[in-house]
């Protein structure tokens, strides 16, 4: 059992809600095979969650809250007077789940589709006069931690500036009042539409996972239609842009960009991202999607390889109508090759002296099981192919190496293990807990490291899950230094369960929960707290939004026994040389002050929750941003020797260059001139390909 639950570390992804395109007018109820699906679900999770909970009260009323903000994010639909209705069923969904007898799920959502008529007739009536931008009013376009609204008069209030602002995200394009209008009463029919065309799966699903979150983030249900497109996902058979997404109040948002696929490889867009309309073709009109089906969504942006898709994003963390950019993307499949770590030179000269600082960057850990099954002995996986890299870099004289894991989410816990041997002679690697608090400790699976200098491990807060056991082994064995931003903290275990495998009649989906936890060899979780980096470096992520303490029901941190292991070397006095020369030279750097200026608007914007309703202003605020990023470029530029930029446009054309990376090898190439070569390591004999 310990080799199936533990054989790998789901990559963090988020239920995908997905459904049918069929329309329906009329109510929608519970069946017979959500009932017993909802039997096996609560049986299932009290037995086998790591947390073991007891479906109790306290619990029953934390399902209710989540599954009315998962139907109303914003607070934009139901009233209070809704909330209170459905109070007599607060302390009774524990027994009503364990039962099957899910019929108050329905009755809540049949509100929430007359609620939403309500509210779209009021918007498509308010669109038949431009409103007056000229009144100085604001909006707060954040509402989840809001109270409901009392009455008609109150939502009234909040629809009447939504809509407002909606038009002005659109007049501040070059739209017209004709346009807006036409654009946005499209748009809100279409969220209309899409409440519709929600199934009984659709809202089974909903409730299923309002109840499984409640337990933690990463415990999820899917419906039998999005076990397949989570089957199609994980076999990376489709063609795409190579992201997961899923429906955030209205915005279909990027929960994370897939390695190997055409948004990886281009760079551009990221987590938390939301796309607000998409267009086919170099020269294809883009369609506005906010309000879409997110089913609806993914079907246009998929298509056939080789051709173009055009997305128009809001970056994640910016208000509603501000700043937008267009991504060209051309379409094709997730291929392993392109998941693959790759390595790079990188010439350093620190007063006057050369040095060779070795990169391999590696996306994800993975394996081909496939090739490895059928006996193909070049069968490609992380573990193996950094192994063929380091050695050629070692022919190559390198004075140093860095690991460079930013963005990647994980893999195979396998892979983390065989990788960190690489660099440690013999030990343990990471230890699992599992929910009955049995705990199994994770060797090197063989003796003997490849490379024994200089090591530094890049990380950022997207690196996660076994990227995190990789970065915390390396730091505790003193192997080597850990650069750039506090990892995710993803310190959980999950455990894909076939439903059909427990009830007899088939088509009843999956269920993901979390069975078990892992820590560090030293006995410390990464679970929220992640992996601290020796030194840290200047990231434009925010950690106050992306990270698993940032996430609602969260395991919480802890800690086991340490296990006996022997460090390689006590680091402290290098690290606090290191962070005394990126301090006091390195962060004198001109494209460093450019990364913090930029991190500095990047926090006031994520920090805003109103938002002006005043055209001029709105407009002076547009053009004071733009004016903004200009300038800090052209006064990195001017430090650099570079020529000025006359627009902010043509900065699309300025060549992005790694920051960070170039900082960490420098770090690391400072780092090999305090330490003798060789000494890094201990013991350390040659290691092949691992079979």
């Amino acid at each position: 059992m310990k080799k199936i639950i533990f054989s790998t570390l789901l990559v963090i992804y988020s239920n995908i809600l997905l459904s049918q395109n069929n329309l329906i007018n009329s109510d929608i109820y519970l069946d017979e095979r959500h009932s017993v699906i909802s039997q096996r679900i609560t049986k299932l999770i009290e037995d086998l969650h790591y947390s073991r909970p007891r479906l109790d009260n306290a619990f029953s009323s934390e399902i209710l809250d989540k599954y009315l903000d998962t139907l109303d994010t914003n607070r934009l639909y139901f009233q209070s007077n809704d909330i209170n209705s459905f109070s007599k069923y607060r302390y009774e969904i524990d027994n009503l789940s364990k039962d099957g007898n899910l019929d108050f799920i329905f009755e809540i959502f049949t509100l929430l589709k007359t609620r939403t008529e309500d509210r779209i007739n009021f918007a498509i009536q308010l669109l038949e006069e431009e409103p007056d931008f000229s009144v100085d009013e604001s909006f707060i376009f954040d509402r989840r931690d809001m109270t409901w609204p009392k009455n008609d008069e109150e939502i009234n209030s909040v629809w009447r500036k939504r809509i407002k602002n909606d038009a002005l995200g659109l007049i501040l394009t070059g739209k017209t009042w004709e346009e807006t209008s036409g654009i946005l009463e499209t748009r809100y029919k279409r969220i209309q539409t899409s409440i519709l065309q929600l199934t009984a799966d659709d809202i089974f699903e909903t409730f299923v996972n309002s109840l499984a979150n409640t337990m933690d983030p990463h415990s999820n249900y899917f419906s039998p239609r999005n076990s397949e497109e989570y089957r199609i996902q994980m076999s990376l058979s489709y063609e795409g842009i190579g992201a997961s997404l899923r429906l955030d109040n209205e915005y279909v948002t990027v929960i994370n960009v897939i390695p190997g696929g055409p948004a990886q490889i281009d760079g551009q867009l990221k987590p938390e991202d939301r796309i607000t309309a998409v267009g086919q073709g170099d020269l294809g009109e883009l369609v506005d999607v906010i309000g879409w089906r997110l089913d609806d969504v993914v079907d246009i942006i998929r298509g056939p390889g080789g051709t173009v898709v055009k997305l128009q994003i809001l970056p994640g963390g910016s208000p509603p109508g501000s700043n937008m950019k267009i991504l060209d993307l051309t379409r094709d499949q997730v291929k392993l090759e392109e998941q693959a770590a790759k390595k790079e030179l990188h010439e350093i000269n620190i007063n006057n002296e050369d040095f060779n600082i070795g990169v391999i960057k590696i996306p994800s850990f993975y394996q081909d099981f496939e090739a490895r099954n059928r006996g193909d002995e070049n069968y490609k996986s992380t573990s193996r192919d950094v192994t063929t890299l380091l050695n050629e870099l070692k022919l190559e004289n390198i004075d140093g190496l860095v690991i460079d894991l930013r963005g990647n989410g994980g893999g195979h816990l396998s892979e983390a293990t065989e990788l960190t041997g690489l660099f440690v002679d013999y030990g343990p690697i990471v230890q699992l807990r599992e929910a009955r608090g049995n705990i199994q400790v994770l060797n090197d699976p063989s003796n003997g490291a490849i490379y024994d200098g200089p090591l530094a491990v890049l990380v950022d807060r997207f690196s996660a899950s076994a990227s995190e056991i990789f970065a915390a082994a390396i730091q505790d064995y003193g192997r080597g230094i850990v650069i750039g931003q506090q990892t995710y903290g993803k310190g959980s275990v999950q455990n894909l369960f076939m439903l059909d495998q427990f009830i007899r009649s088939p088509g009843n989906g999956q269920i993901t929960l979390t069975i078990g936890k892992y820590y560090r060899i030293t006995g410390a979780s990464t679970q929220n707290r992640g992996v601290t980096p020796d030194i840290e470096l200047p990231s434009i992520i925010d950690k106050y939004i992306i990270g698993e303490s940032n996430r609602d029901n969260s395991l919480s941190w802890d800690q086991v026994s340490p296990t006996r292991f022997s460090s390689s070397d006590n680091l402290d006095d290098e690290i606090a040389i290191l962070n005394h020369y990126f301090n006091n030279e390195l962060a004198q750097d001109p494209n460093i002050k450019y990364l913090l200026k930029n991190i500095e608007q990047s926090i006031v914007n994520s920090s805003k929750k109103i938002i002006s309703l005043n055209l001029t202003d709105r407009k002076n605020e547009q053009n004071a941003q733009r004016e903004k990023v200009l300038a800090n470029e052209n006064e990195r530029r001017k430090e650099l020797n570079l020529e000025q930029l006359n627009d902010i446009e043509e900065l699309s054309l300025v060549e992005d260059n790694d920051i960070l990376l170039e900082q960490s090898a420098k770090i690391i190439a400072k780092m090999s001139t305090i330490e003798p070569k060789g000494s890094w390591g201990r013991n350390l004999t040659v290691k092949m390909p691992i079979n």
